[in-house]
């Protein structure tokens, strides 16, 4: 059965392409900005999917370019009306329609305030658009399913630009331009293995999904779309937080996915799967080292040759294909998911 999210997870690559290709000079700009007006922290208003794309740039911007970055309460502006100081801050607003209410406030109190604002969005006419100094258009296309998954990468493809842009590092640019084939070495080898895994995991009703560091995000973004085209109930968890109590509500049978890529934090990661394997957890994992793969008993490959910082953009992808599949699998239409659609509007 070919789905709409399907043709959307594989398009992916050209997304991306198009992103960096199409945001290069606005992400300059901006970055000359930051660097002029000499800001010392970020904040980022986002919600859902893009909200987990702001937790990515949280590592992101803090390790490569020493910028400290909250995430909005987008409430305190919208109800309570009591903003916080924004100071000499960048502030960022993630939204692929642009058309979130509460979003657009934030972005337009720190624009009162001062501050350096911008906006990335798949809609550059839109509400967000209209409301701060700097667009960041995403290369997407439209996005006809209502899980997001290109509008997601796409997003992450425009946070790594502007943290290499900030940093101004030769080498971190090379990696995204290789970026997109990357990508689509991830999709040709997790096809097979994730559509294998839908259909042995059929079943699957409750799901915890573990990782740490760059791909927290990646277990959230994963978790989120379980829910939304397969309706299984999955917790993501920072795997250090998860064996702080969590971790007893394993039991024999119980699926985890370890989301564990090569980096300085697959030491860690790599070893939970002992302690895993002795609570009798049905182990997935998503990684390219052998020593994790190896351990699980279902494997989903991503592709070599990445970079800790952009493992995301890869480790994702085999999260998306196990999730549209697990919905096919048990029956349901995951381009059309019940009680969601394409835009939701929080205030």
């Amino acid at each position: 059965m070919s789905t709409q999210v399907d043709l959307e997870i594989r398009e992916q690559p050209d997304a991306i392409a198009r992103t960096l290709a199409g945001a290069r000079d606005a992400v300059a700009g901006l970055a000359g900005e930051v660097k002029h007006r000499g800001v010392e922290w970020v904040m980022i208003a986002a919600r859902g999917t893009s909200d987990h794309a702001a937790v990515y740039a949280t590592y992101l911007l803090a390790a490569f370019n020493g910028l400290p970055v909250a995430l909005a309460t987008p409430s305190l502006y919208t109800w309570y009306r009591q903003s916080p100081k924004l100071g000499n801050a960048l502030v960022i607003g993630i939204s692929q329609s642009g058309q979130s209410e509460d979003i657009v406030e934030v972005l337009a109190e720190a624009k009162r305030q001062g501050a350096v604002t911008a906006a990335v969005t798949n809609e550059p006419g839109s509400p967000l658009s209209a409301s701060v100094d700097h667009v960041l258009p995403l290369g997407a296309g439209p996005e006809r399913a209502v899980a997001a998954t290109k509008t997601y990468t796409s997003t992450l493809a425009v946070l790594a630009l502007l943290s290499a842009e900030l940093e101004g590092d030769a080498e971190r640019l090379g990696w995204l331009d290789r970026l997109p084939v990357l990508v689509a070495d991830t999709i040709e080898r997790c096809t097979e293995p994730a559509q294998a895994a839908a259909r042995v995991h059929a079943g699957m009703d409750r799901c915890v999904i573990l990782s740490r560091g760059f791909n927290y995000a990646t277990a959230l973004e994963i978790a989120l779309k379980m829910k939304e085209l397969a309706y299984v109930t999955t917790v993501p968890y920072s795997s250090a937080d998860f064996m702080h109590g969590p971790v007893a509500i394993l039991e024999p049978g119980y699926p985890v996915l370890l989301v564990a890529p090569s980096g300085e934090l697959a030491p860690q990661l790599a070893a939970l799967v002992p302690g895993l394997r002795a609570r009798g957890a049905e182990l997935i994992a998503i990684g390219n080292t052998g020593e994790v793969l190896d351990a699980a008993g279902t494997r989903l490959p991503i592709a070599p040759a990445l970079p800790e910082w952009l493992s995301p953009l890869a480790a994702v992808v085999p999260g998306q294909m196990l999730a549209a599949g697990l919905a096919v699998a048990k029956g349901w239409d995951p381009d059309h998911p019940r009680g969601l659609s394409k835009v939701t509007i929080t205030r």
